[in-house]
């Protein structure tokens, strides 16, 4: 009785869910990112935990900004916090061609070649419009994505990142494979590096902007199995609804490193160099430093008021 009410509950929100991705991909992105900005606006004025996580994770990373510089990012990052999960309904349902239209500047494109033979991963970190630059990514050539199955909307997420020809790995042994295969044919791999894994084999600690985050090696594993370079592709995301930037950077040295922390360092380099172009765009409310080394005290945790965040980091930095 309890599987079967949990499951009406699972089928009535992913109902929900679609109906609204159906409604607000009919607007045009200006107003799209107008609602994102006033969903951000609220997230910003209401105690809560996106909220309080945001200002822990700048506190933590960025700890030489001022007071009133956290709380100034703080509140620009909610509303395109906002702007982010409003715009994927836009990416995902509105024809292709009109998406990458959006497109007005491509920076560092020459990452993309791929010489030799061989294949090119590529990781977009949480920055912007993540799905976009899976998106631009496929029109370079064949590619495969590292895909973890979803809960909800999972049918809609699966047709609008494969509509591009890119395949889907699932993130199993056999999705593994997949990219492993599509490396060697000389194909692109695209995945997205900075969320926090869960099994305690294929990870390392490694610092983030300072903070040891539990870190993946599948991407070193590749680049070491595969010979293939590794690029930081990502979206950034225009003022006024223009459109989005797409920024490619060449992947820090070590990230193919034989020393796992050394590679994990420098993936997390590469993120930090992402981050840094436009971080009122990163994901801060994500819980990036949920898993802690052995005998860190947890950092999400506490009221969510502003005053109990500071207080809080003050403590972390006594203990650090």
């Amino acid at each position: 009785m309890i599987s079967s009410t949990r499951t009406l509950s699972v089928t009535v929100k992913d109902r929900i869910a679609r109906g609204l991705m159906q409604l607000v991909s009919r607007l045009p992105l200006s107003a799209i990112h107008r609602l994102g900005t006033w969903v951000g606006w609220i997230f910003d004025h209401w105690p809560n935990r996106q909220r309080r996580n945001a200002l822990i994770n700048i506190g933590l990373c960025l700890p030489n900004l001022t007071t009133e510089q956290k709380l100034r990012l703080r509140s620009a990052n909610l509303k395109e916090f906002g702007k982010t999960y409003l715009e994927i309904a836009f990416l995902w349902l509105r024809p292709s061609s009109e998406v990458l239209a959006r497109i007005r500047e491509v920076r560092g494109v020459e990452h993309l070649r791929r010489e030799g033979g061989r294949g090119l991963i590529v990781l977009s970190p949480h920055i912007g419009a993540w799905e976009l630059a899976g998106m631009y990514l496929s029109t370079h050539g064949p590619t495969a994505i590292f895909y973890k199955p979803q809960k909800y909307l999972d049918d809609m997420i699966q047709t609008a990142r494969a509509r591009g020809g890119a395949e889907l790995a699932p993130i199993t042994a056999k999705g593994i494979r997949v990219l492993v295969q599509a490396l060697e044919r000389g194909d692109f791999v695209g995945i997205l590096p900075d969320q926090e894994p869960k099994a305690d084999k294929g990870a390392v600690f490694a610092p983030l902007f300072g903070v040891p985050a539990f870190t993946m090696l599948l991407v070193n594993r590749l680049a070491r199995r595969t010979g293939a370079p590794v690029v930081f592709l990502f979206a950034e995301r225009l003022p006024g609804a223009e459109g989005f930037r797409i920024h490619c950077i060449p992947a820090p040295e070590g990230i193919d490193s034989d020393d796992d922390v050394v590679a994990a360092t420098a993936l997390n380099l590469g993120i930090e160099r992402c981050v840094i172009t436009c971080p009122e765009q990163y994901v801060w409310p994500y819980k990036r430093f949920r898993r802690r080394p052995a005998g860190a005290p947890k950092v999400y945790t506490g009221p969510s008021d502003d005053a109990s965040v500071f207080s809080l980091l003050e403590r972390l930095r006594a203990l650090s």
